[in-house]
């Protein structure tokens, strides 16, 4: 009796969270969502990616995020809806298609990941800057941008700088990871890269998930598709690196808060629906909507990724601090393209 008393209660107060959420959400949300629509209707009738427009778009509305009732919305839009998108992505893809990647992408992404982590510490004495911020500026590059700069920030030592170098990383790969997402599908172009080289070389290279998802498949649905599965890959090394930095600084972090292991949940649904898919559980009819709803989740995602892009929060960035992310970023991009024209 007193369990059923206690699931209806927790229902009750999940569904008043729910009920509060929900007019919070749904201005922002609806403003991405029409950005979306737009930057569709604009790749349909002029030619164009879609993902490109609705990135431009967004960036064309960003006072929008700053403040007022849309804020709250874009903020979901750009993180929850976004990780939505990417784990339906899982339907798309099967087991097979991993297997005919080889082993190769696995032991490119181990290999730069690792190296590119490390290189921080080397462009960080170079450039001034403390070891703190080169293991974190390192690992947000080699890994996923924004998200691995605040687990990397949650256990690495603090200092007063702390809060100051997580604020300025997460905006700094944001940044390079936006203008990779322009640049790095015309490298591809000029070098003539086949569709699975691009997707190893777009998923090993461009930070956020958002912006790797976007340049594959503006591409071609085999170079998302490739890109995705790769940085995913990227994503699930975040574990064994926060792993491995909280035993190396557990003394420093003796009297710190709590310190977590995340392997995000959208990586775990993406895989979840990869295994359904390659088992061939998900029939036809309902696998399209699912493609579709990833589609329309990523663009809207994108769109609000834009409206929090801030031109002018980018003009303020410090050089020495931009100079050691953009020489791990570009060291990760040749490192990933040498390799991947190499195997």
């Amino acid at each position: 009796m007193s369990v059923q008393t206690d699931s209806a209660g927790y229902l009750e107060r999940l569904s008043a969270r729910t009920k509060e959420a929900i007019p919070r959400i749904l201005p922002g949300m609806s403003v991405a969502v029409v950005l979306a629509v737009t930057a569709t209707f604009l790749s349909e009738h002029y030619g164009g990616p879609t993902m490109l427009f609705a990135l431009l778009l967004g960036i064309a509305f960003h006072f929008l995020a700053e403040e007022g009732k849309c804020a709250a919305g874009i903020e979901f839009t750009a993180r929850t809806v976004l990780r939505l998108g990417v784990a339906l992505l899982g339907v798309r893809i099967s087991i097979d298609q991993i297997l005919n990647l080889g082993i190769e992408p696995i032991a490119i992404v181990v290999f730069a990941v690792a190296v590119t982590t490390l290189s921080g510490l080397g462009f960080a004495k170079l450039c001034g800057r403390g070891w703190r911020f080169g293991i974190l500026t390192g690992g947000a590059v080699a890994i996923c941008g924004a998200s691995a700069a605040l687990a990397l920030a949650a256990v690495l030592p603090k200092n007063e700088f702390t809060e100051r170098n997580s604020i300025f990383t997460v905006i700094a790969v944001t940044t390079l990871s936006t203008v990779a997402m322009i640049l790095y599908p015309l490298i591809v172009s000029a070098l003539s890269l086949d569709p699975e080289q691009a997707g190893i070389f777009l998923g090993g290279t461009i930070h956020d998930v958002a912006q790797v998802v976007g340049a594959g498949y503006s591409m071609s649905e085999q170079t998302g598709d490739t890109a995705t599965f790769v940085k995913l890959l990227r994503v699930s090394m975040l574990a064994p690196v926060i792993l491995i930095l909280s035993l190396v600084f557990r003394k420093a972090n003796a009297t710190g808060g709590k310190t977590t292991f995340p392997l995000p949940a959208f990586v775990i649904g993406f895989a979840m629906l990869v295994v359904i898919n390659s088992l061939g559980w998900v029939p036809d009819v309902v696998r399209e909507p699912m493609v579709d709803l990833s589609r329309w989740c990523l663009v809207s995602a994108i769109a609000a990724i834009g409206i929090k892009t801030s031109l002018g929060a980018m003009a303020k960035l410090g050089f020495q601090h931009i100079a050691v992310v953009i020489g791990e970023t570009l060291l990760l991009a040749a490192m990933v393209l040498l390799l991947v024209i190499a195997l």
